[in-house]
């Protein structure tokens, strides 16, 4: 690691711990140089994942795109920012750890479902009457009477 006082490519580590959300580590190292100490963060290099819309383009994932649909599925909700950020953690790593390069937003609407359903029903129905277009009353019914149908099944 170059120091950021002198350049040179020699030091060492004195001190390692994690970050507080566990996605990188803090390290700090002195500079065999100079002396001078400072903080390097080493983080897990992602890989690029790519999402198959419906219309068969394809962009990068977005951690931000996938959070904002969760958030407005859970808006006035009863659901606490660390409630959707564990959400988001678990569709992104669920996406990246199905090892492929590309993943289709279907699959990753589904994911996100599956967590809701979990977490809130109304947020749950909220994303799913986006997601799979609801476009009349009896369509949103159906979907609700399933719900309320899986609930009631898992109480008795």
């Amino acid at each position: 690691m170059k120091c950021p006082s002198c350049g040179s490519f020699d030091s060492k580590v004195t001190d390692s711990r994690p970050v507080e959300d566990g996605s990188s580590i803090r390290r700090r190292r002195e500079c065999l140089q100079c002396g001078r100490r400072f903080t390097t963060y080493e983080t897990l290099e992602q890989q690029n994942l790519l999402v198959v819309k419906k219309d068969q383009s394809r962009e990068l994932f977005s951690h931000e795109k996938l959070r904002s649909g969760i958030i407005a599925a859970c808006h006035k909700r009863p659901v606490s920012a660390a409630q959707i950020e564990s959400v988001v953690s678990k569709v992104e790593q669920q996406a990246y750890n199905s090892l492929q390069e590309e993943i289709s937003t279907r699959r990753i609407g589904e994911m996100v479902m599956d967590e809701l359903k979990q977490l809130d029903d109304v947020a749950y129905i909220r994303f799913a009457s986006v997601y799979r277009q609801f476009t009349d009353l009896p369509t949103f019914l159906t979907e609700m009477r399933k719900l309320m149908d899986e609930r009631n099944s898992s109480k008795s």
